[in-house]
């Protein structure tokens, strides 16, 4: 088994053929696709992938949250398993690779093992996580964090119940708790995944060893200065609103850049009352978006952006409001996955970097009871949301061999 597993590799062709099959369902006549959780798409995209499962030889269940679920048996019955996957639901204007490649990626590692009439100690389990790219209530729902009290927080983008949404796709919202996880039932998951930013391409490195997924802290700023007209208030009589919100976006970004740990800060929605040529702006309302892997980082960086709001509201004569809209923990990768990865890269002469995953998946909320990490492959000039991503299929093999080599690395580590 060692040494052919050194031999191993997927078939980058078929995962291709896959990717491409798979990317015809909500095609958009402009080439984007829009295959929404719980739509006509998805449900023909997940019957498609489950017999997919079927052919390369596991077993399929649905559990409560509608998570698809394959399972490859291992050697060891009493073995917990070792989880890939991601999601094949995308936004309205998505993609071929988001999600699917980690999907796909997983069964080809399934159906190269089973070719080969191998089986690891460990059972593998693929998992098409639901409606990653709104609610993720699939992700929640394994790691038991899902909010049962308040359903309408989970309302998905075709506007819909959530319970009716999960009732069409086997689902079951009053079972709910009954597709909770332990570390019992999965020893680590791995996710491949494209990197949807441009790190990876910039730098001439064909493999991102993830090192979590950040935490994510997002403010409602408002800002109350004093309508008035533009001609007739002098300069110095002034209680702009926008001028201030300058001020604050420029806080904001400079609060990111003195951060060693190269966190991230946005601020990507604002509104300006009365909004009119001709009069000083009187209230102005902007979010604040921040993301660091440290949660100590970014409680830091909202007490600097509260002092600045202080000093800022004094400087312009205007009151400052800020109120917290969303607090996101961030989940480190474990250190056992990220040591696999890079080692799998090594043994497979593949470039890598360490690197933050920025952008939210399923894996956070799996790394909340079990080990995690994620593989990252490129991005072409970092697209991502978009009819217009791509990944190259070498891109896409090497990261689809990556995968399996690190489960096969992981079955000889875990107990």
């Amino acid at each position: 088994m060692v040494v052919l597993a050194k031999q191993l590799a997927v078939n980058g062709d078929r995962l291709m053929q896959s990717i491409d099959r798979l990317a015809k369902i909500g095609r958009q006549p402009n080439g984007d696709i829009c295959r929404l959780a719980f739509s006509p798409e998805d449900l023909q995209a997940r019957y498609l992938v489950q017999q997919w499962m079927i052919e390369a030889g596991m077993t399929v269940r649905t559990d409560a949250a509608g998570n698809l679920i394959g399972r490859y048996e291992g050697t060891d019955p009493n073995a917990p398993a070792l989880a890939t996957g991601s999601h094949i639901d995308t936004v309205p204007s998505g993609g071929p690779f988001d999600g699917a490649l980690g999907v796909l990626g997983g069964i080809e590692v399934v159906r190269t093992l089973k070719e080969n009439g191998l089986r690891l100690r460990h059972p593998i389990e693929v998992i098409v996580f639901t409606d990653e790219e709104s609610s993720m209530i699939g992700g929640q729902a394994i790691a038991g964090t899902v909010l049962l009290d308040q359903p309408e927080r989970y309302l998905p983008k075709i506007d819909q119940p959530i319970e009716s949404c999960l009732e069409k796709i086997g689902g079951d919202w009053s079972q709910l708790p009954s597709a909770r996880r332990t570390r019992a039932d999965i020893a680590a998951f791995v996710e491949l995944h494209v990197e949807q930013g441009c790190v990876l391409e910039r730098k001439g490195q064909a493999i991102g060893v993830v090192q979590g997924v950040v935490g994510m802290q997002r403010h409602l700023i408002t800002i109350h200065g004093q309508p008035n007209h533009a001609g007739t208030t002098p300069m110095d009589m002034r209680q702009d609103a926008l001028i201030a919100a300058a001020k604050v976006i420029l806080s904001v970004q400079a609060i990111a850049l003195e951060q060693p740990s190269q966190p991230v800060a946005t601020v990507g929605y604002l509104t300006v009352a009365p909004n009119a040529m001709n009069i000083v702006p009187g209230t102005v309302e902007l979010s604040v978006d921040m993301r660091d892997l440290s949660q100590v980082v970014l409680e830091q960086m909202l007490e600097k952006l509260k002092q600045a709001l202080r000093e800022i509201a004094i400087a312009t004569h205007t009151r400052i409001d800020i109120a917290p809209v969303l607090t996101v923990e961030p989940t480190l990768a474990s250190l056992n996955v990220q040591a696999a990865i890079e080692a799998v890269s090594q043994d497979l002469n593949l470039s890598y970097l360490y690197m933050p995953s920025r952008a939210g998946h399923d894996a956070m909320e799996m790394g909340r009871f079990t080990d995690m990490g994620m593989i990252f492959v490129p991005s072409q000039e970092g697209l991502s949301h978009s009819g217009m991503e791509y990944t190259s299929p070498e891109q896409c093999t090497q990261g689809a061999d990556v995968l399996l080599h690190t489960l096969i690395k992981l079955d000889s580590i875990y107990a």
